[in-house]
């Protein structure tokens, strides 16, 4: 089968995990996979070049721009691909644009988020018209699909609600030694417990709520820091937050990583303050490292999160709500464990890359329902 995947960079993050982790599962289970990306090709390209997969650039740039169209379309025509699987609202329309007249056989779309434009917005509307040439619309989780639905982006007997799974491999349950490294790294006692965060700092992850949040908490414990990792465009302002908050010496942005599985095993609690999530793969990779979670109620979050199952789930822009959770998991390491251990427990049997792929290889065919 020959499969294009088209998206907008693969720069770190959730989506471009689970694209890079699908075509590379295909690619070596023989079928003929590229990826295209609509703006640069992004860190993680060289992941794929690296195990065969086709990486190729159209170097969008801000507004139309016919020559990315054009660079997709000679990458659609030299392929010819059976399944054109496009990830969001800009790399579809975009792909269906470039396909007009090839004649694919199956095309696919994901959306991975809850989209936070408004459905008259000019995207919105774009992404609309175009998923009427689109077999298939996959919904990362339940309220996205109701979303989708809601908003008559998508007809709804297209619409088709697929989970993201991860490679559980690489994540072992959090343990203490690797927490007292990590703390002597940072220059803090060796036991300083840490909250930890993984993600894009971006307006969608609300992270001054979650620094106002540890702010509470900080009040209350000593031996307790944040640790933020991630790169993106709200860096700046966490940085003044986190001065103004006086947390310097406890807060700590470590930037993009490439050691994601060893530090969740070092962090004692995954917080994560979000204002708009899809299906987010940062829970799944903490729920992986046996970590209890304190979640925002918003997108999937909840079907990932079971309220005091395996973590504690509290409104969105509540730096209190998400404090008092917080709080209560230091307080009783007992009960953070136990709800660790249940996160993990739950994504062995359901969130796992080989259930999600093998769903997707249905929806190429056409033998999903």
């Amino acid at each position: 089968m020959k499969i294009t995947h088209a998206v907008e960079n693969l720069n770190r993050g959730g989506l471009e995990r689970v694209v890079i982790d699908l075509a590379s599962a295909q690619a070596e289970a023989g079928h003929d996979c590229q990826v295209v990306c609509l703006f640069e090709a992004g860190t993680l390209a060289p992941e794929l070049t690296a195990r065969g997969v086709r990486v190729i650039e159209c170097g969008k740039r801000d507004g139309a721009d016919a020559h990315a169209l054009w660079r997709l379309r000679r990458a659609l025509a030299a392929q010819r691909p059976d399944v054109l699987h496009s990830h969001n609202d800009t790399p579809h329309y975009y792909a269906m644009v470039a396909a007009l007249g090839l004649g694919l056989r199956r095309v696919v779309n994901t959306r991975h988020g809850m989209g936070a434009q408004s459905p008259a917005s000019r995207r919105e509307r774009l992404f609309r018209q175009s998923m009427r040439l689109a077999d298939v619309s996959v919904a990362v989780s339940e309220a996205a699909g109701r979303r989708l639905a809601k908003a008559g982006l998508v007809a709804t007997h297209k619409i088709r609600v697929l989970p993201n799974g991860i490679h559980p491999g690489p994540f072992r349950p959090r343990d203490p030694r690797s927490r007292e490294v990590l703390a002597c790294s940072l220059g803090l006692p060796p036991e300083t417990r840490l909250v930890g965060f993984v993600g894009r700092l971006n307006w969608a992850k609300d992270l001054p709520t979650l620094v106002a949040a540890f702010a509470r908490v900080r009040a209350r414990y000593d031996d307790v820091a944040l640790v933020l990792v991630g790169e993106g465009e709200e860096r700046a302002r966490i940085e003044s937050e986190i001065a103004a908050a006086g947390l310097g010496d406890r807060v700590f942005l470590l930037g993009d990583r490439h050691d994601v599985p060893e530090l969740l095993a070092a962090f004692s609690i995954f917080a994560m303050s979000s204002v708009s999530e899809g299906y987010s793969i940062a829970l799944l990779e903490a729920c992986a490292s046996a970590l209890a979670i304190v979640a925002t109620e918003v997108g999937g979050n909840g079907e990932i999160v079971k309220d005091h199952i395996n973590g504690l789930v509290v409104p969105p822009s509540d730096p209190e709500a998400l404090a008092a959770a917080l709080i209560r998991l230091l307080a009783d390491p007992g009960l953070a464990t136990r709800m660790g251990s249940a996160g993990r427990a739950w994504l062995l049997e359901n969130a796992t890359f080989n259930v999600m792929a093998s769903r997707y290889l249905a929806l190429y065919s056409g033998s999903e329902a």
